[in-house]
């Protein structure tokens, strides 16, 4: 069974998550079929591209494949992570992408989210941005997706505590740019993409990868990205990292000793 649908009409694309068996999870396998359905997605040439899951998912994404990430001693979000693979390329893909999302959003699904152009949801959608509850040391690039996004204090807050915010909250604060009932949120997400599909694909796409050089220009010396790989290195080689990876596959809350 494919993991990813997708759909194209009046140069709008549509790439459904269809991996409801395992409530969405970022799996190698699912990331490969959106990798390449972006690919041929762009060639079609649609001009907005709608990132959803299925009409009334309860879960839009679980995230990252906790049972994919390395026991301790590797990176868990290495350069090729599929993770960090999808992000880039949802990123630089030419056109606008359009979050639609109904249900919870947790861990890097969060980033995945954050990393699209427009967030639309329903009002019971939740985001919960979970590496702490399970000891993994998020990059730096993931990080600033989540910065590049929110405030410094609200991306802590989500980091640091895990806690589900709900999309009402975030449309508040300026992350989710709608909120709307699940019975309209389909009907204005395409009236959305259509106004978008009338303008200039070519001043679209160049404005879009300006603001994505743009986010991304922050100075870092070489001695501060060797520290922060150094910092992160001491986490993914903990035994709390080892004790929060065992704990979720034995269905328990972890006991981190901060080892």
């Amino acid at each position: 069974m494919a993991l990813i649908e997708t759909h194209v009409a009046d140069s709008i694309g549509t790439l459904t998550l269809n991996y409801s068996i395992k409530h969405n999870t970022l799996s190698e396998a699912l990331i490969s079929e959106m990798s390449q359905a972006l690919g041929e997605l762009e060639k079609d040439g649609v001009r907005v591209l709608i990132l959803r899951a299925y009409p009334g998912a309860r879960v839009w994404s679980a995230g990252h494949n906790v049972h994919e990430l390395p026991l301790g001693g590797h990176d868990p979000l290495g350069w090729k992570d599929p993770l960090r693979q999808i992000i880039r390329e949802i990123e630089c893909f030419p056109t606008p992408v359009i979050a639609l999302i109904e249900g919870s959003v947790w861990g890097g699904a969060c980033e995945l989210v954050f990393a699209c152009d427009l967030i639309v949801a329903t009002p019971e959608a939740t985001f919960a941005a979970t590496p702490a509850k399970l000891g993994v040391p998020y990059n730096a690039s993931g990080l600033l997706t989540f910065m590049n996004a929110a405030t410094p204090q609200i991306a802590k807050e989500m980091l640091f505590t895990g806690r589900p915010i709900a999309a009402t909250r975030l449309e508040r604060l300026g992350i989710v740019n709608h909120v709307l009932p699940r019975e309209e949120i389909e009907s204005f997400v395409h009236a959305l993409a259509q106004d978008i599909s009338h303008n200039s694909p070519l001043s679209i796409a160049v404005m879009k990868e300006q603001m994505r050089i743009l986010n991304g220009a922050h100075s870092l010396s070489p001695a501060d990205f060797e520290r922060m790989q150094g910092l992160r290195r001491v986490v993914y080689n903990s035994d709390d990292y080892r004790e929060g990876i065992r704990a979720f596959k034995e269905k328990r809350k972890p006991l981190f000793r901060g080892e």
